[in-house]
């Protein structure tokens, strides 16, 4: 019978990491899920332990491959569940009960997507989303991939992710996903899994990357929203700016002000 979900894990050269993933992921109190594993053909003993570990996995292989976004396409193409979510090694879960308390969420939209715990050498937060999203959201930000229960059809209409793109790929598929195709969407304001700050995409020295792909992006197919672009941001950074002024915030506890 067909699963409702299919978590899919990739891995290079993480094999701590991937024990943590994988310990996770057999922990949940909800396991009717299938689970694969796309390792790039890890020199680090990563082979070996998912191969000592097949009986837990629909599928799995290791293997050189293009990359992180090369990775996940191939995870997509061999998952049959009606909703992917991709835990790739290192994260994991945020607690052993939060797949069966949410299970009954995962149903009717494209993207159904939580909240994340974001953890770091210097600090660690609660990533909360918005339960509204458009253009000029994503332009700021994105929508967590560890965080998200993506419906398998949508790649379908989407297309899967542009492996040509070395980190915003996922960014990319999101932001087409609403803006260019309508998809339907769900914000559950609850924590599902916890991420770690020290990906490709957290490293400081790959922010110039991340512009330059983001604007291919966006100059490729947004055309007409970029004539707006400045006005948006500028409208974006006054808002922000008055909502964190504490005149505005007394004028609103007052009553003079209606809260924006």
């Amino acid at each position: 019978m067909k699963r409702k979900i299919a978590i899919i894990t990739i891995n290079y050269n993480n094999l701590v990491g991937l024990q943590t993933t994988l310990n996770s992921v057999a922990a949940q109190t909800y396991q009717d899920f299938e689970h694969i594993i796309i390792d790039g053909g890890s020199t680090d003993g990563s082979a070996d332990y998912i191969k000592s570990q097949a009986h837990r996995f629909v599928y799995w292989v290791s293997e050189t491959d293009k990359g992180v976004y090369h990775a996940m396409n191939k995870g997509i193409a061999k998952a049959s569940g009606e909703y992917l979510l991709f835990l790739n090694s290192g994260d994991h879960f945020f607690n052993n009960t939060v797949l069966e308390k949410n299970i009954h969420h995962v149903s009717n939209y494209d993207l159904i997507y939580f909240n994340m715990f974001i953890s770091g050498e210097n600090k660690n937060f609660l990533k909360e989303y918005p339960a509204t999203l458009s253009f000029a959201y994503f332009l700021k930000d994105n929508l967590p991939h560890p965080s998200i229960f993506i419906k398998k059809d949508l790649f379908k209409t989407v297309g899967y992710f542009d492996d040509n793109l070395k980190i915003v790929a996922d960014w990319k598929f999101f932001i087409d996903s609403i803006c260019r195709f309508n998809a339907s969407y769900l914000h559950v304001d609850k924590t599902l899994t916890t991420f770690y700050f020290d990906g490709i995409s957290s490293l400081p020295k790959n922010k110039g990357i991340i512009d330059h792909e983001k604007d291919q992006v966006l100059k490729s197919n947004y055309v007409a929203y970029m004539q707006d672009l400045d006005d948006v941001l500028k409208n974006l950074t006054i808002i922000h700016n008055l909502r964190r002024s504490r005149i505005i915030q007394m004028l609103i506890k007052l009553g003079f002000l209606n809260k924006f």
